[in-house]
């Protein structure tokens, strides 16, 4: 018991949730993925609503246990400087109404739960798919994470 206690803090993993161990005075650079429809253009010129328009930037975050929710609610915050936007880079982010209430990590699955009591994760097959795949690659830079779900499975659809 004690050996597998002190192997889920080893491998940073909390029994019930995530949690990375860190220093009190240790900063971390995340990147977050935000989108530019020119990287996303196919050879008419029309936007393919893919990944390759995923943008990473880079942010600074505070010294934590959770640098994978804190990246995570940096992102939903969609805070971009004047200049990454006159490079051409968006978000819809912030989503009014929705938030981040769980994040459950088991066997390389993240299972993110969100409350989005207006409705602000739906909308046409081409956002969705860009709100989803931006979460999803900020996620993603994490070694622990493989895959990512939503709770509620509602979320995120056309």
């Amino acid at each position: 018991m004690i050996l597998a206690l002190i192997l889920l803090v080893v491998l940073g993993i909390g029994i019930g949730g995530v949690f990375w161990i860190r220093s009190e005075n240790e900063a971390q650079t995340v990147q977050l993925f935000y989108y530019n429809a020119d990287k996303d253009l196919d050879s008419a010129g029309n936007i393919q609503c893919s990944e390759a328009g995923l943008v990473p930037v880079e942010r600074m975050l505070e010294p934590s246990e959770s640098p994978l929710r804190d990246a995570l609610e940096l992102l939903l915050k969609g805070e971009l400087t004047p200049e990454e936007k006159n490079t051409g880079i968006t978000t819809e982010f912030p989503l009014e109404g929705l938030s981040l209430t769980q994040l459950d990590l088991e066997e390389g699955v993240l299972t993110l739960t969100f409350e989005d009591p207006k409705n602000k994760t739906s909308g046409g097959s081409c956002r969705v798919g860009i709100l989803w795949k931006q979460i999803e690659a900020t996620a993603k830079q994490f070694s622990a994470v493989k895959e990512v779900k939503f709770s509620p499975e509602w979320l995120f659809q056309p």
